[in-house]
C-alpha cells in the first residue's frame, strides 16, 4: 500500500459507489479506506470488496474516523494518505495535483481560497462568508501560513502523520482540519495549498451544526496558547 484514500461516511449510499468508481478510476494506484459510522442506508455495505472497508459502531464524529483512518494506514505502510469527502464537493481528478505537488513538501492542502480567488460552487453566501471569514480568523489568531486551514482534501506524507500524537487529537469537523495542519507546521513540516473547485454536494444531508463551528472557533485559541506555552503535542 503506498496510496491511500480515507473516506469517512455516515449515509452516504447515494454517493459511496460512483465516488469509488471515480477515485478507482484514477492513474494512481490508489487504495481507499472507506470509515463508515454505522450508516442506517446501508452505506457500508456497498463497498464490498472494492476497498479497504472500516465498521464502528455508530457515528462517533469526523475527527476520530480520520484519526482511525490514519493509524490503519500507518499500520500497513502507506507513505501518502488522504483525506476526501464522500460527497463529491472534492473532485476525484484532482487526486493527482495533491499527489504533484507532495514531491517535495509533507501536506497538501486542496485550497477553495487560493490566489484572491473563491473557487466554491453552489453554496449560499451565508455559508460562503462563514467559511472565508473563518479562515481569516484562524490565520490571524494561528499565524498558520495557508488561506483554506478548514477544508478536508488533504496529502499527508507518512512522516508527518508519525509525528503527530493522535491520541492528542481530539478535535472534530473544521476544528480537526485546523489542528492537524497547525501541529504540522509547528513540527516544522513542509504545507503548500494547491488550488480546487469545491462543489456542494450532490446528495444527502450536510453534517455542518453549531457545535462544530463553535468548536473550531475555540480551538484557533487553544492552539496559540498551547504554542506559546510550549505544550503543543
Amino acid at each position: 500500500m503506498e496510496k491511500l484514500v480515507i473516506v469517512p461516511t455516515y449515509n452516504e449510499s447515494e454517493n459511496i459507489e460512483s465516488l469509488l468508481d471515480q477515485i478507482l478510476a484514477q492513474p494512481h494506484r490508489l487504495e481507499v479506506l472507506v470509515v463508515d459510522d454505522g450508516s442506517p442506508d446501508g452505506t457500508g455495505d456497498r463497498v464490498a470488496a472494492r476497498a479497504h472497508l472500516l465498521r464502528r459502531p455508530g457515528k462517533m464524529g469526523l475527527g476520530s474516523a480520520y484519526r482511525d483512518g490514519f493509524r490503519y494506514a500507518l499500520e500497513r505502510g502507506a507513505q501518502f494518505i488522504f483525506e476526501m469527502d464522500a460527497d463529491f464537493s472534492h473532485d476525484p481528478d484532482s487526486i493527482g495535483d495533491l499527489i504533484a505537488a507532495a514531491d517535495d513538501v509533507d501536506v497538501v492542502l486542496g485550497s477553495r481560497y487560493l490566489d484572491g480567488r473563491v473557487t466554491v460552487v453552489n453554496w449560499p453566501l451565508s455559508r460562503l462568508f462563514l467559511s472565508f471569514f473563518a479562515n481569516l480568523y484562524t490565520r490571524w489568531i494561528t499565524g498558520l501560513p495557508v488561506h483554506d486551514a478548514t477544508g478536508g482534501f488533504k496529502c499527508f506524507r507518512r512522516r508527518a502523520l508519525e509525528a503527530i500524537r493522535l491520541d492528542r487529537v481530539r478535535s472534530d469537523g473544521y476544528a480537526f482540519q485546523i489542528e492537524m495542519s497547525f501541529k504540522c507546521w509547528k513540527k516544522g513540516f513542509r504545507i503548500r495549498e494547491v488550488p480546487i473547485v469545491f462543489v456542494d454536494r450532490r446528495h444527502g444531508v450536510s453534517k455542518m451544526n453549531r457545535r462544530i463551528i463553535w468548536e473550531a472557533a475555540g480551538m484557533v485559541w487553544r492552539l496559540r496558547l498551547a504554542s506559546l506555552l510550549g505544550r503543543l503535542e
